[in-house]
């Protein structure tokens, strides 16, 4: 398939645009975290890294198949979310950010001292199994199951725990299964994408997944729209996009894009499309029935 679209497309434009696939999928799972059950986390890269090395180390070191590596990666990941939900839950705000932050520097320290793993010098030559079917493919199956979870009763309790932790608890919301729950699925979706960045970039390092790059896809989920899933893709586009627009200004890139989230942040400090969510459109759109 990436053969075909190549005699098409650009390859330059081709990598975004796969970017932009894995960058979905990442702020997907940060945006069930922070944007729909309130929980702010800034140590996603944490999650990224364990799919990312987990999946590489398989394929390199131990034959396994392509799909069995990414789901290994992605299954490891979620259950370092649970080992990290579990006992942060009495925990908010910046308490759970510090803690979040923590650990994805843990996992940033162990790796560049784990020797499966490279250590400094990081992974290359990881095999490119990463394509345009399978990035897409797997952003459809994450947009469709995230929009069910979200509209179904689960997600609505996600939702209420956002609003008021305490008023959803005493209308018989079991908030500890619940945000424990959003934990394991963000990080799961954290996992999944790292797997698929380093089977896609051949070769990865500790330091690509260090705090500026867990700052980035909050970015994404803030700037779409807290809770949002049309927020959250449209905020991943952008901030995908908008980096590689401003190299022409490479010096004052950082600039250009500082200012403009500081502008966001005065006139739409709710993100560009706000709390939209996917049966908010449907309903609008008249494509099915809110239920």
């Amino acid at each position: 398939m990436d053969a075909v679209l190549s005699q098409y497309i650009d390859p330059y434009f081709l990598r975004i645009i796969l970017i932009i696939g894995i960058n979905i999928i990442l702020a997907l799972g940060l945006n069930l975290i922070t944007g729909v059950t309130g929980q702010l986390s800034m140590g996603h890269a944490g999650f990224m890294s364990l799919g990312a090395y987990t999946s590489a180390i398989l394929t390199m070191n131990y034959g396994v198949a392509f799909p069995t590596a990414l789901l290994g990666g992605s299954l490891v990941a979620a259950l370092f979310g649970f080992f990290i939900g579990l006992p942060t839950l009495r925990l908010q705000g910046d308490y759970l950010a510090m803690v979040t932050i923590g650990f994805a520097e843990i996992i940033r320290v162990f790796f560049l001292n784990f020797e499966p793993g490279g250590k400094a010098v990081g992974l290359s030559g990881i095999p490119q199994e990463t394509t345009f079917l399978t990035v897409w493919g797997l952003v459809a199956v994450a947009v469709f199951l995230n929009a069910r979870l979200l509209s179904s009763r689960t997600g609505r309790a996600f939702y209420a725990i956002r609003e008021d932790e305490i008023a959803a608890e005493s209308c018989g919301v079991n908030t500890t299964r619940l945000k424990v729950t959003a934990f394991v699925l963000g990080s799961f979706l954290g996992g999944l994408g790292g797997g698929l960045y380093a089977h896609y970039m051949f070769y990865i390092d500790p330091q690509v997944f260090n705090f500026t790059k867990s700052i980035e896809l909050l970015n994404m989920v803030v700037l779409g729209g807290m809770g949002s899933i049309p927020g959250t893709i449209l905020g991943a586009v952008l901030l995908t996009i908008l980096p590689e627009l401003l190299r022409v200004v490479a010096e004052y890139r950082l600039m250009f894009y500082g200012a403009l989230l500081v502008i966001l942040m005065i006139f739409r400090p709710n993100g560009l499309l706000g709390d939209v969510r996917i049966y908010d459109l449907k309903k609008r759109w008249g494509l099915g029935k809110n239920k």
